[in-house]
């Protein structure tokens, strides 16, 4: 059996992908700076098998934020766009990694006290990861640790979400969004169960809101007024 492997330096430069950016929220247009492009081959008479594997430093188009792409395919693993065509399926990882709809407070974490910006970090990062289950565990602990930070009483997580609402803190609206999130982490937590990118997508933009709302933007008003 014969086997083959080229190097190809930037032949995907130039290449123009619809990428989720790091910076931006959703997917923007990210180009091809330079790229060092695989291919490989290797079979017989009677079988045959071709592979690529593209690792590319992209850039988004918008906020000029620059990454990492790595992207491969192979000749067993396509499918039918019309009658007689068809396109190989693409594996594809970003670096840093990230997920489509959740772009993350950036520089306003260090509004937040240590605590709840450890747990802040480490939950994004999984979601970011494609860690389902730990994602959700990570924002029920999330809610676990405002409570707490906020001295909410209760002996569940159930009675502190409602103590909040007590405090002013949350409103009665705002409490009942939150026993949903409560919901995903204990399911992900007791049955190990994953939830979907755009479940936990929402969940975390609801988690960051609270984020605002209690630490963020307080801070931000004392400081400029």
């Amino acid at each position: 059996m014969s086997r083959e492997i080229k190097y190809l330096l930037n032949k995907t430069q130039g290449e123009e992908h619809d990428l989720p950016c790091v910076k931006c929220s959703g997917k923007t247009a990210h180009k091809v700076l330079a790229s060092m492009d695989v291919r490989g081959s290797e079979g017989d008479r009677d079988y045959s098998f071709e592979w690529s594997t593209d690792y590319q430093i992209v850039q988004c188009l918008g906020c000029k934020t620059i990454s990492f792409r790595e992207a491969s395919s192979n000749s067993d693993d396509y499918y039918s766009i019309s009658h007689d065509e068809y396109e190989y399926a693409v594996s594809e990882n970003l670096y840093p990694s990230r997920i489509d709809g959740v772009k993350g407070l950036g520089n306003e974490t260090h509004y937040l006290p240590s605590n709840v910006r450890r747990i802040y970090d480490e939950t994004l990062h999984a979601l970011s990861s494609q860690s389902p289950v730990l994602a959700a565990i990570g924002l029920r602990a999330l809610l676990e640790t405002v409570c707490k930070e906020k001295n909410a009483a209760g002996k569940d997580l159930l009675k502190k979400i409602d103590d909040l609402v007590t405090k002013g803190i949350l409103t009665p609206e705002g409490a009942a969004i939150l026993h949903k999130i409560r919901s995903l982490g204990n399911a992900a937590a007791h049955e190990v169960k994953p939830h979907s990118d755009k479940q936990l997508a929402l969940a975390m933009d609801i988690i960051e809101h609270l984020l605002k709302d209690v630490y963020i933007l307080p801070k931000q008003v004392e400081t400029e007024f």
